[in-house]
């Protein structure tokens, strides 16, 4: 017998609690992990740096069938990277990894940079509200960067897709399904633009993002299956369009913390990295990842067996008092002395991100967070007025009550 905690059927303290439910328990129960229901199904939750050592470990744990249908049909979809294992995941994932070097995210984060500037300096810019408005600009950015070509029409109806993507993911019912029918649409034109890159391309040897994913090629030597490639396409540009949510939260801190936003403003590389690494941590991105035990074996008094459905706390993990002087405190400073390990810092999952299933996209995460709060700070003319910013941690996604608001003072004001 298991000698962890269990407890009754938990999907009401969960819908209530959202990001804070896990880490709540343990505190109470004074352990990394318990047991119950979500859904009437069986899960362990756990939480700690410890814990993402043993869950990101590929012998442990895989990431097959361990995301509601739901949710993976709108962020992952089936035949994505996500849900490949072994061999065949780590050959996909060099897709994603070759295309999201150093210097092809800085040329994101450049593109993006100039895209955000011209937005607000546009004359007639009275008002940009960060977590929406910012979509269309990171949409153009990634097609650009990714090398398609869009007309504004198109930028807006897909910015508009990327968003529903990201926000009902948690979502049940009506919502979601609202959501996964435009997802429909948006995976027929990844497929369109999939097609005509392989056709005006022969072929080509990828020397685009979006080229690359047309003609990758898995274990068997052919080409990825035409609904496959538009998947993964979209894997490589709804990323991009979803750190706008980090962008709202860093919008947020530049208001909060005034200081930072001159700082910001000086374009310190270091700066702008500590930063973004902060607000990371700080601000509610995934409130948890799920996983699939792929073996039999114990961890602190627990037998996991396999196919054992278990929950890491991404969250709570940031949060954790053991690993994280004052974590409750928003203190950019702090990755000045000190660098975490793969299992610390997880807001976008941990692990090895060549071996794992850690995001390949966190270096273009960090570059464009840092070039968002720069251009900001660099437009001392857009100011927050009166609004509620305050986060409810138990939405999810969890964001400022009113969004995000920057206003143009006017001459006189």
């Amino acid at each position: 017998m298991s000698g962890i905690p269990r407890l009754r059927d938990s999907t009401l303290a969960f819908a209530r609690e959202g990001y804070t439910f896990i880490s709540t328990r343990c505190d109470r129960l004074g352990t990394d992990l318990f047991r119950t229901r979500l859904l009437l199904q069986p899960v362990v939750c756990l939480r700690g740096a410890e814990a993402a050592g043993v869950f990101y470990d590929p012998h442990n744990f895989s990431r097959e069938h361990s995301a509601p249908r739901s949710a993976q049909h709108l962020l992952q979809d089936e035949g994505s990277v996500q849900t490949l294992t072994g061999l065949a995941h780590h050959r996909r994932k060099r897709l994603f990894l070759d295309q999201l070097s150093k210097s092809s995210e800085q040329r994101l984060a450049d593109i993006f940079a100039e895209g955000f500037d011209a937005a607000l300096s546009r004359p007639d810019r009275r008002r940009f509200r960060v977590d929406s408005d910012i979509r269309a600009v990171l949409t153009a950015a990634a097609l650009r960067w990714a090398g398609l070509e869009a007309p504004r029409a198109v930028v807006e109806l897909r910015a508009e897709e990327f968003g529903l993507m990201v926000e009902r993911a948690a979502s049940l019912g009506p919502p979601n399904w609202k959501a996964r029918r435009r997802r429909v649409a948006t995976e027929r034109w990844a497929a369109e633009q999939v097609r005509t890159l392989r056709e005006s391309d022969g072929a080509a040897d990828g020397g685009s993002p979006a080229s690359a994913v047309a003609h990758h090629r898995d274990d068997s030597g052919e080409l990825l299956p035409e609904p496959v490639a538009a998947v993964e396409l979209l894997n490589l540009l709804r990323p991009v369009v979803a750190v706008g949510r980090f962008m709202a939260f860093a919008v947020l801190a530049l208001i909060q913390r005034p200081l930072w936003r001159a700082r910001l403003a000086e374009g310190d590389p270091e700066d702008e990295l500590l930063f973004a690494q902060e607000v990371r941590r700080y601000f509610p991105f995934f409130p948890l990842v799920g996983g699939t035990a792929a073996r039999s074996f114990d961890w602190h008094g627990h037998q996991f067996r396999a196919g054992d459905t278990a929950l890491l706390d991404l969250y709570g993990t940031n949060h954790d008092a053991r690993v994280w002087h004052d974590p409750e405190s928003f203190d950019p400073d702090r990755f000045r002395w000190w660098r975490p390990d793969p299992h610390t810092l997880v807001p976008q999952g941990g692990g090895d991100v060549v071996t794992g299933h850690r995001c390949p996209g966190e270096g273009a995460t960090l570059g464009l967070i840092g070039a968002a709060a720069r251009v900001v700070g660099r437009h001392p003319e857009f100011e927050a007025r009166i609004q509620d910013l305050a986060v409810d941690l138990r939405h999810i996604p969890a964001a400022p009550k009113s969004g995000v608001v920057l206003t143009r003072r006017t001459p006189g004001s």
